[in-house]
């Protein structure tokens, strides 16, 4: 197949996979919506395409935080643990002891950093091979805006501009029993 399809054409249905997949998904569900005399198949084929609108909007997500993957080093990660292969540096960090993450468009390519207490910051570029399953490890941190995260990394700015960071944890009354 990729005799068949210019680089280009290719590089471009593998970012936009998922939500290919969702517009298939509904053309499916339409299909089904189609056929006369059959309620039940008329709403599954509606349910079939609300699921696929769902895997659309999740997968343009996906689409617009996925980069080129021909920068610099490796990324790897093994539950909630970010592992960086990188030919100068590298690093681990563990997601659920972030305190913060950062985007810094002043590297090229612009790099995420993520800091937690007691290491060094991890600075990821952008495109590094595997970089696109960090969506996926960002997605648990607590409260992380989306939108936003993508927004910053489609526009360049010339700082460091924070993604997410951890709140101050209240520190628990004593009890008295």
């Amino acid at each position: 197949m990729s005799g068949f399809l210019r680089p280009e054409a290719l590089a471009a249905i593998r970012r936009w996979r998922e939500s290919l997949f969702g517009l298939a998904v509904i053309v499916l569900g339409y299909a089904l919506t189609d056929v006369r005399g059959s309620v039940f198949l008329f709403w599954l084929g509606v349910a079939i395409m609300v699921i696929g609108g769902l895997v659309v909007v999740a997968g343009l997500q996906r689409g617009r935080f996925r980069k080129a993957q021909d920068g610099p080093g490796v990324v790897q990660i093994d539950e909630a643990r970010v592992t960086y292969f990188g030919p100068l540096d590298g690093g681990v960090a563990d997601i659920d002891e972030l305190t913060s993450l950062m985007l810094d468009h002043r590297s090229h390519p612009a790099v995420w950093i993520l800091t937690q207490p007691g290491q060094p910051p991890l600075h990821i570029p952008v495109t590094a091979s595997g970089a696109e399953a960090l969506f996926d490890a960002f997605m648990r941190l607590p409260g992380i805006n989306v939108p936003a995260m993508l927004r910053k990394l489609e526009t360049p700015t010339e700082m460091k501009e924070v993604i997410w960071a951890r709140r101050k944890a209240v520190p628990a009354r004593p009890s008295l029993n």
